[in-house]
Protein backbone atom coordinates (compact mmCIF):
# COMPACT_ATOMS: atom_id res chain seq x y z
CA UNK A 1 0.00 0.00 0.00
CA UNK A 2 1.38 3.45 -0.86
CA UNK A 3 2.70 5.60 1.98
CA UNK A 4 -0.20 8.03 1.68
CA UNK A 5 -2.52 5.34 3.09
CA UNK A 6 -4.65 5.01 -0.02
CA UNK A 7 -4.80 1.99 -2.29
CA UNK A 8 -3.41 1.87 -5.79
CA UNK A 9 -5.19 3.85 -8.49
CA UNK A 10 -8.45 2.37 -9.70
CA UNK A 11 -10.93 3.01 -12.47
CA UNK A 12 -14.59 2.23 -12.00
CA UNK A 13 -16.16 0.95 -15.18
CA UNK A 14 -19.86 0.88 -15.86
CA UNK A 15 -21.65 -0.70 -18.78
CA UNK A 16 -24.00 1.11 -21.10
CA UNK A 17 -22.76 4.70 -21.47
CA UNK A 18 -21.61 5.48 -24.99
CA UNK A 19 -20.96 9.19 -24.37
CA UNK A 20 -17.69 8.69 -22.49
CA UNK A 21 -15.42 7.97 -25.45
CA UNK A 22 -15.47 4.27 -24.62
CA UNK A 23 -18.70 3.72 -26.56
CA UNK A 24 -17.28 1.02 -28.78
CA UNK A 25 -17.14 -1.29 -25.77
CA UNK A 26 -19.96 0.35 -23.83
CA UNK A 27 -17.97 1.38 -20.75
CA UNK A 28 -18.12 4.56 -18.71
CA UNK A 29 -15.05 5.87 -16.89
CA UNK A 30 -15.77 7.61 -13.61
CA UNK A 31 -13.71 10.50 -12.31
CA UNK A 32 -12.75 8.54 -9.18
CA UNK A 33 -9.47 7.36 -10.73
CA UNK A 34 -6.25 8.01 -8.84
CA UNK A 35 -3.12 8.40 -10.92
CA UNK A 36 0.18 6.79 -10.02
CA UNK A 37 3.45 7.93 -11.55
CA UNK A 38 6.51 5.72 -11.83
CA UNK A 39 10.13 6.52 -12.57
CA UNK A 40 12.34 4.20 -14.58
CA UNK A 41 16.08 3.91 -14.17
CA UNK A 42 18.68 1.61 -15.74
CA UNK A 43 21.13 -0.44 -13.72
CA UNK A 44 23.69 -3.07 -14.70
CA UNK A 45 24.49 -5.98 -12.41
CA UNK A 46 27.55 -8.18 -12.73
CA UNK A 47 28.36 -11.68 -11.56
CA UNK A 48 30.93 -14.38 -12.18
CA UNK A 49 28.17 -16.98 -11.70
CA UNK A 50 25.18 -16.24 -13.97
CA UNK A 51 22.95 -13.60 -15.59
CA UNK A 52 20.30 -14.37 -12.98
CA UNK A 53 22.74 -13.66 -10.17
CA UNK A 54 23.82 -10.43 -11.89
CA UNK A 55 20.16 -9.31 -12.08
CA UNK A 56 19.53 -10.31 -8.47
CA UNK A 57 22.58 -8.38 -7.25
CA UNK A 58 21.53 -5.28 -9.22
CA UNK A 59 18.03 -5.35 -7.72
CA UNK A 60 19.34 -5.99 -4.20
CA UNK A 61 21.81 -3.11 -4.40
CA UNK A 62 19.33 -0.68 -6.02
CA UNK A 63 16.67 -1.48 -3.41
CA UNK A 64 18.95 -0.05 -0.72
CA UNK A 65 18.31 3.47 -2.08
CA UNK A 66 15.27 3.10 -4.35
CA UNK A 67 12.04 2.47 -2.46
CA UNK A 68 8.79 0.87 -3.60
CA UNK A 69 10.34 -0.99 -6.55
CA UNK A 70 7.59 -2.36 -8.77
CA UNK A 71 9.04 -3.92 -11.95
CA UNK A 72 12.45 -5.08 -13.13
CA UNK A 73 12.74 -5.64 -16.88
CA UNK A 74 15.78 -7.30 -18.42
CA UNK A 75 16.93 -5.10 -21.29
CA UNK A 76 20.19 -6.77 -22.28
CA UNK A 77 22.49 -9.59 -21.24
CA UNK A 78 26.10 -9.95 -22.26
CA UNK A 79 29.37 -11.50 -21.15
CA UNK A 80 32.59 -9.57 -20.60
CA UNK A 81 35.59 -11.69 -21.59
CA UNK A 82 38.83 -11.07 -19.73
CA UNK A 83 42.31 -11.99 -20.86
CA UNK A 84 43.16 -15.31 -19.29
CA UNK A 85 39.65 -16.76 -19.81
CA UNK A 86 37.68 -15.23 -16.92
CA UNK A 87 34.14 -14.21 -17.76
CA UNK A 88 31.73 -11.77 -16.15
CA UNK A 89 27.97 -12.04 -16.74
CA UNK A 90 26.31 -8.63 -17.11
CA UNK A 91 22.57 -7.96 -16.99
CA UNK A 92 21.13 -4.54 -17.81
CA UNK A 93 17.76 -3.88 -16.14
CA UNK A 94 15.18 -1.15 -16.22
CA UNK A 95 13.76 -0.72 -12.72
CA UNK A 96 10.51 1.11 -12.11
CA UNK A 97 9.55 2.55 -8.76
CA UNK A 98 6.75 4.74 -7.53
CA UNK A 99 7.52 8.42 -7.87
CA UNK A 100 7.15 10.39 -4.66
CA UNK A 101 7.08 14.15 -4.70
CA UNK A 102 9.37 15.92 -2.29
CA UNK A 103 7.49 17.34 0.66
Amino acid sequence: MPRNGRGAGTLRLQEGDRSSGCGAIGLKLHEEAQVSIYRVTEVIGTSTTSWEDAASQAIKTASETLHDLRVAEVVKQDIHLEEGGAITFRTKLELSFKYERER
